[in-house]
């Protein structure tokens, strides 16, 4: 059964005005209006604007033009917003990474990209403008003519082949930008916007810069700290919040006294996505700020179909991630490509609404697809109402004596035990069955094996249960909640 919804919002004609020429125009309009906060330092839309003029006219002299990308491996920090602008005013895409990438990774995206310039890092035999990069002051800052870049991002992720992969946006650099983040993240214009995860992933990047274009004031941290976050909140009155289920895990674990002390009454909408949300943590959520604040999305960065629940709906459909938004297609496959009845769990393939522009292209990767639905290797199901519902990675499902496991249900069920911090499931071998349940945890030594194993054994069968634990110090995903299975599975087949 194939899932299909209409927006809940009628689909606008796309603004095709640029983006530079919204963000010129909000500045004319209101210069000291505050743009961008970050470790208490504030920016205004006016010297964000004249800033990114002259850091332009550098960029251009070291070789930047219409139709390049220019790679940024900076920090979140103004800087960021600042080298976005910029690339953006020579009608060129921003193509954002990680300011840790490691040095093969990093030379394997500028292969990709051919940037003419990598901001933040330096590559051999690649023009660079480093960290704290300062034009020159007799460059002018004033406007210059419009550009706009036929692709208004172009993220990275990891390949099949466990090399990186560009994935280029279909959408030019306009102001169907704004228009959409406003429909799907649920955003107002004007209002103040927290960017609690790292700028070089998508999901963080799309909503801070939907934010920027309708003249939002984005708060910016550096690292996210659960704490910090809920104080920025409080702070600047925080109408629109950015998260991960990792972020709300580890707010949720703070003492009920240090949670509930910020005011988050500013706090119209919490928005999390980028990975399954323990049913268990949604609803405490959910009880904590009302149903109506608390809003999900599930798709990928490729952007073929989005669905969107919010906390009222999901309190009808417990543990879905919604149903698809601007005519977009759900359908679940089995492994022969037939078509599964609601219930049934296979791998979600997806399917853009006919007749709209294809909406990503792939540089260093091909698109995995059946007859048109393509597949990002999620599995999961649907039920009766069209409503979509995740199990876990079609890669990361470990077989256990002929049965299918899904790691992420085993960590839903370990992070509920109040002694862990974080977990991270994985398979290795078994000679009677073929594979194993390992746990890593992020839990003090003193809380016994046993008693992790009798709280697993309370919510999970008996086959689903880990054969073995293994402890660590360490937070098991990163700031935009992603989890490198493969990598700690080898590392441990290779000890």
């Amino acid at each position: 059964m194939a899932a299909t919804a209409a927006s809940p919002d009628p689909v606008a004609e796309p603004n095709l005005t640029p983006l530079t020429r919204v963000f010129r125009e909000l500045a004319a309009a209101d210069p000291e209006a505050p743009a961008i906060t970050h470790e208490g330092v504030t920016v205004t839309r006016g010297e964000l604007n004249r800033r990114s003029n002259r850091l332009a006219r550098a960029y251009q002299g070291l070789g930047v033009e219409p139709g390049s990308m220019v790679t940024i491996a900076l920090p979140n920090s103004v800087e960021f917003f600042e080298a976005c602008l910029a690339a953006w005013k020579l009608g060129a895409t921003p193509q954002p990474v990680s300011s840790r990438s490691p040095r093969l990774e990093l030379e394997q995206i500028v292969e990709l990209a051919d940037p003419p310039l990598v901001v933040g890092a330096d590559v051999a035999g690649r023009p660079t403008a480093p960290v704290g990069f300062q034009p020159d002051p007799a460059l002018s800052d004033a406007d210059l003519p419009d550009q706009t870049a036929a692709e208004w991002k172009a993220p990275t992720s990891g390949g099949s082949t466990g090399r990186p992969k560009l994935i280029v946006s279909g959408t030019p650099a306009v102001a169907e930008v704004a228009q959409l983040t406003a429909e799907i993240y649920r955003m107002l214009p004007g209002r103040v916007h927290l960017v609690t995860g790292p700028l070089y992933h998508n999901g963080p990047f799309s909503a801070a810069m939907g934010s920027l274009f309708l003249g939002g004031h984005n708060i910016v941290m550096t690292r996210f700290d659960a704490l910090t976050a809920l104080e920025l909140v409080e702070r600047h009155r925080v109408d629109h919040m950015y998260l991960v289920p990792t972020m709300m895990l580890r707010i949720w674990k703070l003492p009920p006294e240090v949670r509930t002390r910020p005011d988050l009454s500013s706090l119209r909408i919490a928005y999390h996505l980028a990975a399954p949300c323990p049913p268990w943590l949604k609803e405490g959520w959910i009880e904590w700020l009302g149903p109506d604040r608390v809003w999900e999305l599930y798709g990928g960065t490729e952007q073929q179909v989005i669905t969107v629940i919010s906390g009222a709906e999901w309190l009808s459909h417990r543990g879905s991630v919604g149903r698809p938004v601007r005519d977009g297609r759900v359908r679940i496959l089995d492994p022969d490509g037939a078509e599964l009845p609601p219930g049934e769990v296979g791998e979600i393939h997806l399917k853009r609404a006919e007749g709209t522009p294809l909406t990503y292209r792939y540089i260093g990767a091909t698109a995995k697809s059946r007859d048109g639905w393509e597949s990002l290797g999620d599995m999961g199901f649907l039920d009766p109402d069209g409503y979509l519902y995740l199990t876990d990675r079609l890669n990361d499902m470990i077989l256990v004596g002929g049965a299918n496991v899904y790691p992420a249900e085993i960590e839903a069920a370990l992070d509920e035990h109040p002694a862990v911090r974080s977990s991270c499931v994985i398979g290795l071998p078994d000679d009677e069955l073929g594979s194993r349940v390992h746990a890593i945890v992020q839990a003090p030594s003193q809380v016994p094996d046993e008693e992790l194993r009798t709280h697993l054994a309370e919510r999970l069968a008996p086959y689903k249960l880990p054969r073995s634990f293994e402890r660590t110090d360490q937070y098991l995903r990163d700031d935009a909640g992603k989890v490198r299975r493969s990598a700690l599975r080898a590392e441990r087949l290779a000890g």
